[in-house]
């Protein structure tokens, strides 16, 4: 049976956009890292300190990455330096969509409303809106929630501003431990878990997977 919600809402990098801070980080300490297990240690790492650095009262993204990657260096006893904060944040406006993203939005756009909800800042996330290349009714950023994905107050922001309940909506996401399991836990009934290979399907969570975007028009009958 085809999903009717009010809303389409989605997670944005990683999702939509493709999430290149792994790519960034390996061009920034290739010359500290030539071998390639240790790559691999420091680019889970970073992944796993950036989750951590977003649990707790918000602060700039920026500040973010910047700790995350003090923090890894730190483990694992690799020199910091500020440019390479500099040279990975400064990579972010020029990510760009997957290829499969560009076309189904906009034509599930033409019969639902589409929302982001990002962990992601004022000043970077027009520079991914207009990548996708598809009309949005509203975007909102962890900067206007003060709250990062996980936290359950990224969501609330979103359902305020929206006027909606959980219910209401059909929330997208490539991650569970950033969206899907809030999402579960907040009564959001309706969830698409985009499998870009990067988190394993887990079925508890009771997600309508899909390979990619191109999956999307199915789940609504399109």
């Amino acid at each position: 049976m085809a999903l009717r919600p009010k809303y389409i809402t989605f997670d944005c990098y990683g999702t939509l956009i493709y999430f290149e801070m792994a790519p960034a980080a390996r061009r920034a300490y290739a010359d500290r890292l030539p071998e390639a297990d240790r790559m691999e240690a420091f680019v889970r790492e970073f992944s796993a300190y950036r989750l951590d650095e977003v649990l707790g009262a918000w602060k700039p993204y920026r500040d973010v990455i910047e700790s995350a990657l003090r923090r890894s260096c730190g483990k694992l006893g690799i020199e910091y330096r500020d440019s390479d904060l500099e040279y990975i944040y400064g990579d972010i406006p020029n990510w760009g969509p997957h290829p499969d993203v560009v076309e189904p939005l906009r034509r599930v756009a033409e019969e639902f409303p589409l929302v982001i909800l990002s962990n992601s800042m004022v000043d970077l996330i027009p520079h991914a809106v207009r990548a996708l290349q598809a009309p949005f009714h509203a975007v909102y950023t962890a900067e206007e929630a003060q709250a990062y994905k996980p936290r359950m107050q990224a969501f609330e922001f979103m359902f305020d501003s929206l006027g909606c309940n959980p219910e209401d909506v059909l929330h997208c996401s490539s991650s569970f431990r950033y969206d899907l399991l809030t999402a579960y836990d907040m009564g959001v009934k309706m969830k698409a878990f985009v499998n870009r290979g990067h988190e394993p399907l887990n079925a508890y969570y009771e997600v309508n997977e899909i390979p990619d975007i191109s999956g999307l028009p199915g789940l609504l009958g399109l």
